[in-house]
C-alpha cells in the first residue's frame, strides 16, 4: 500500500479540525459584528429598530447569495485562498464600521461581513471532507458546529466590552485587529489545509462535473429545503423567544434572556453529543428522532400549562435536541454530495446547500414577526413546531435518496 493510501494522522486530522473551528468561530463572531452596537448607533445616528435591522438583512441577504456562488470558487481555486478572502472581508467591514457616519456606512460594513460570511461553510466542509479521516469526520463536524456557537457567544462581550469602555468605533478597529490576528493564523498553519503535493495524481481522475449538474440532483434541492426549515425555527426562537416566554409564562427580561441563553447551552452540549453519536452512520433517522422531540418540546411550550420555573430546563432541552441533530445533518449533506459526484462538487453543493441556511434566517422574523406584532405568541410556537417536522421529513427523504 502507498502512503498517499493511508488515512491521516491523528495530529493532522486534529490539526485541520482545530483550524477550521477557529476560522469558523470567527466568521459566527462576525454576524454580532453589528447588533450589539444597536444601541450606540441608534442614538449617535437617531436611527430606529427597522433602520438598523436593515443591516442584518443585508448580512444575511449577501452572506446566501455570495455562499452559493462561493462553493464554485472553492472547487476551483482552493480553500485556502477563498478562506483568506473571507477574512480580508471581515477586516474591511471592521474598518468601514469604524468610519460610518450613517446607516449607509453600516450597511456597506453589514455587506462585507456577509460576503466575508459567505464562503465559511463551503470552504471548511470541503477541507473538513477532504483532509479528515472518515472515522473522525462525525467529531469534525461537532467542532465545526460547537465553534460556531462559541463565537457568537464571545462576540457581544467582546463587542459591548470595548464599547463601553471606549466608544463603538474602537470596538469596531478592534474588530478588524481580531480578523487579522486569524488571517496571520490561517497563513502560519496553512499546511493544515493545503493538499499534498502529488496527492490527487496518485488518484484515480475523477469524472468531470458539469457546473450546475448537481442542481439536477433532487436530494441538493431537498438539503437546501432541509436547511431553510430548521434555520427558520431557529431564527424565530432566537429573535422571539424572550418576548414569548415574557407574555406567556409572566418571565422577568432577565429570565426570559438567561432561558434563551439555555437553549444555546444545550445546543452546544447536544452539538458535542451528536459528534459521537453521528459515527452510527444513521444520520436521517438520527435527525428525526432529535428534531421530533425538539418539536413536541416546542407544542408543550405553547400549551403555556408549564410552571415558570421550568422555562430554563426546557428551553435547554429544545436546545439540546436541536444541537444533536447538527453534525449528523453535515454528513447527511455529504452523503448527497458524493453519491453522484464524489469530491468534485463539495464546494458547490456545500454552498447552495448552506444558502438555504441564510434564507431562513433572513426570512424568520418576515414570517414570525406579524404574528408577533398580533400577538399570537402561540401561533408562533406552533409555527417552530411545524417547520421542525417538515425538515423531518425532508431528512428521511434525504437518506432515501442519498
Amino acid at each position: 500500500m502507498s502512503t498517499t493510501a493511508l488515512p491521516p494522522p491523528v495530529t493532522h486530522d486534529i490539526e485541520t479540525i482545530s483550524l477550521i473551528g477557529f476560522v469558523h468561530g470567527v466568521s459566527h463572531f462576525f454576524h454580532l459584528l453589528l447588533p450589539p452596537l444597536f444601541p450606540w448607533l441608534m442614538v449617535d445616528f437617531a436611527l430606529n429598530f427597522t433602520a438598523v435591522g436593515t443591516t442584518m438583512t443585508v448580512f444575511f441577504v449577501i452572506s446566501g447569495i455570495g455562499q452559493a456562488a462561493a462553493g464554485f470558487f472553492v472547487d476551483r481555486f482552493g480553500a485556502f485562498r477563498v478562506l483568506a478572502a473571507g477574512i480580508c472581508c471581515f477586516i474591511l467591514a471592521g474598518i468601514a464600521l469604524h468610519f460610518a457616519n450613517g446607516l449607509p456606512g453600516l450597511l456597506i460594513a453589514a455587506g462585507l461581513a456577509g460576503l466575508g460570511n459567505s464562503v465559511f461553510h463551503p470552504a471548511d466542509f470541503t477541507v473538513l471532507n477532504r483532509h479528515v479521516s472518515q472515522s473522525r469526520l462525525g467529531h469534525a463536524f461537532s467542532v465545526h458546529g460547537l465553534s460556531g456557537n462559541l463565537g457568537w457567544a464571545a462576540a457581544p462581550v467582546f463587542m459591548t466590552g470595548i464599547a463601553a469602555v471606549s466608544g463603538w468605533r474602537d470596538a469596531a478597529l478592534a474588530a478588524s485587529l481580531l480578523a487579522l490576528a486569524a488571517l496571520a493564523v490561517l497563513f502560519w498553519r496553512r499546511q493544515a489545509i493545503a493538499d499534498p503535493r502529488g496527492e490527487y495524481a496518485s488518484r484515480p481522475p475523477e469524472k468531470a462535473v458539469p457546473p450546475l449538474a448537481f442542481l439536477r440532483v433532487p436530494a441538493v434541492w431537498l438539503c437546501f429545503l432541509f436547511f431553510f426549515l430548521i434555520t427558520a425555527a431557529f431564527g424565530a426562537i432566537q429573535n422571539f423567544s424572550s418576548p414569548i416566554l415574557q407574555a406567556l409564562y409572566g418571565l422577568s427580561l432577565a429570565s426570559a434572556a438567561s432561558a434563551l441563553s439555555a437553549y444555546l447551552l444545550g445546543g452546544a452540549v447536544g452539538i458535542v453529543l451528536g459528534g459521537f453519536l453521528a459515527q452510527k452512520n444513521a444520520h436521517d433517522w438520527l435527525i428525526a428522532a432529535a428534531l421530533g422531540i425538539a418539536a413536541l418540546l416546542a407544542l408543550l411550550l405553547a400549551s403555556s400549562l408549564l410552571p415558570a420555573w421550568s422555562m430554563l430546563p426546557l428551553m435547554s432541552a429544545i436546545g439540546f435536541c436541536t444541537g444533536i441533530a447538527g453534525p449528523s445533518r453535515d454528513l447527511l449533506v455529504r452523503r448527497a454530495a458524493t453519491a453522484r459526484f464524489g469530491q468534485a462538487a463539495f464546494g458547490r453543493i456545500y454552498g447552495f446547500v448552506y444558502s438555504g441556511l441564510d434564507l431562513g434566517l433572513a426570512l424568520a422574523p418576515l414570517l414570525f414577526g406579524r404574528l408577533m406584532d398580533a400577538g399570537n405568541f402561540t401561533e408562533v410556537l406552533f409555527g417552530i413546531a411545524g417547520f421542525q417536522i417538515l425538515a423531518i421529513f425532508t431528512a428521511l427523504r434525504v437518506g432515501r435518496a442519498g
